[in-house]
C-alpha cells in the first residue's frame, strides 16, 4: 500500500493540486467555509479531478496541531523517488543555485527556508538525513506550497555531498557571523551552494571545512544574529542580484 501523509492550509494544498494532482487522495474542506478562497479550492479540485469532501471542522482539527489548518486538509501519496541530485545537476542549463542546511531541525524554520529558496529560484535544497526535519504538515504549511515543488534531498553524508558539488565546480559558500568576508563585497561565483548551520550551533566542523568561502551578513544594529530563513533569503537574493 502506498504511504500517505497530510498537508494543511490553502497555499500548501493549492501548490500540490497544481503541481501534482494525481498524488492527492482526497481534500477535506470545512463545511462552513463558503468564501472566495474555499470556492476557488472547489473549482480547482474539480478541474484537476481530485475528490473533495465537505467535513465538520472538528474532523479537520484532528489532522493539525493547534487547529491551524485554515479549513482545508489533504491526504497525499508519498511520491516515488524523484530524480537523483546528480541527474538534476546534469540537466541544468544555467549555473546551479543550491541551498544546504546543516542542522535545521525546527519544522517552521525549515518551511520558511523552503519558501524563500523557492522565491529565489533555488534548484534544490540539501540536508543531512540525521540532522534535519522531514517534510511534514507543518513544514508544508509554512512553506506555502514550496515543499510540494522544490527538490529536497536528504543525504547520508552532507560533507561528502559538498565534496561532490565542488568536483562539479560549484562553490560551497558558508554563512557565518564570524567570517572576515562581507557578503556585499565578497567575490561570489555564479555556481554556488549556500550553506547555513543551525541557529544555535552553526555549521558543524566538517561542513565548515568544505566551504570554499565564508561570508557574514553586515549587521547595523544591536541584534547579533538573524533567523536562519531570513539569513538564507538575504544571501540567496544577493546571488540572484549579481546574476542579473
Amino acid at each position: 500500500m502506498t504511504a500517505t501523509r497530510v498537508i494543511i492550509g490553502f497555499h500548501a494544498v493549492t501548490g500540490r493540486l497544481r503541481a501534482d494532482p494525481a498524488s492527492l487522495t482526497e481534500i477535506m474542506l470545512d463545511e462552513k467555509r463558503d468564501d472566495a478562497r474555499a470556492q476557488g479550492m472547489v473549482v480547482l479540485a474539480q478541474e484537476r479531478g481530485v475528490r473533495l469532501r465537505r467535513v465538520a471542522q472538528q474532523r479537520l482539527a484532528g489532522f493539525a496541531s493547534e487547529g491551524k489548518h485554515q479549513g482545508v486538509v489533504a491526504l497525499v501519496k508519498e511520491r516515488a523517488s524523484r530524480e537523483s541530485l546528480e541527474d538534476l545537476l546534469d540537466r541544468l542549463a544555467a549555473p546551479p543555485l543550491l541551498l544546504a542546511l546543516d542542522g535545521v531541525t525546527d519544522p517552521r524554520n525549515l518551511g520558511a527556508c523552503l519558501r524563500v529558496a523557492d522565491a529565489a529560484g533555488v534548484n534544490a535544497v540539501i540536508v543531512p538525513r540525521d540532522r534535519a526535519a522531514g517534510i511534514n504538515a507543518t513544514v508544508s504549511k509554512v512553506a506555502s506550497g514550496a515543499a510540494e515543488t522544490l527538490p529536497y534531498y536528504m543525504v547520508t553524508n552532507l560533507a561528502r555531498t559538498l565534496d561532490d558539488l565542488k568536483e562539479r565546480n560549484i562553490w560551497v559558500v558558508g554563512a557565518d557571523a564570524r567570517a572576515p568576508a562581507d557578503l556585499h563585497t565578497a567575490d561570489l561565483p555564479e555556481a554556488v551552494a549556500w550553506v547555513f548551520g543551525s541557529e544555535g550551533g552553526g555549521m558543524r566542523r566538517l561542513t565548515r571545512e568544505r566551504c570554499d568561502l565564508q561570508v557574514r551578513i553586515p549587521m547595523m544594529g544591536q541584534v547579533q544574529s538573524l533567523n536562519v530563513s531570513v539569513a538564507a533569503g538575504i544571501c540567496l537574493f544577493e546571488s540572484v542580484r549579481r546574476r542579473h
